[in-house]
């Protein structure tokens, strides 16, 4: 499924964009994600693009897991004597 993001370019990337869209007879849509892969490529052939490091580092913290627990514990506790109020 496709996803809808918006940002707001330069106007001469954005021509640049369509040149490229009109020159290689494709979608601007698919011109962007294919310089998206393109840089994700060389980041990841340089050594620069970890997924696993940039998103599963969860296990890597500096307090203890009882502590997480027990503040955890504290702000659930604490959000339900809000309500029962």
């Amino acid at each position: 499924m496709d996803k809808i993001i918006s940002a707001r370019i330069d106007e001469s990337a954005a021509d640049q964009i369509g040149v490229l869209a009109r020159r290689l007879n494709t979608s601007k849509k698919r011109v962007l994600e294919c310089a998206i892969e393109m840089y994700a490529a060389q980041l990841g052939r340089e050594g620069e693009l970890d997924v696993l490091e940039q998103t599963c580092g969860a296990w890597r913290r500096k307090e203890p897991a009882a502590q997480i627990v027990t503040s955890a514990r504290n702000a659930f506790r604490d959000s339900m004597e809000r309500r029962a109020r």
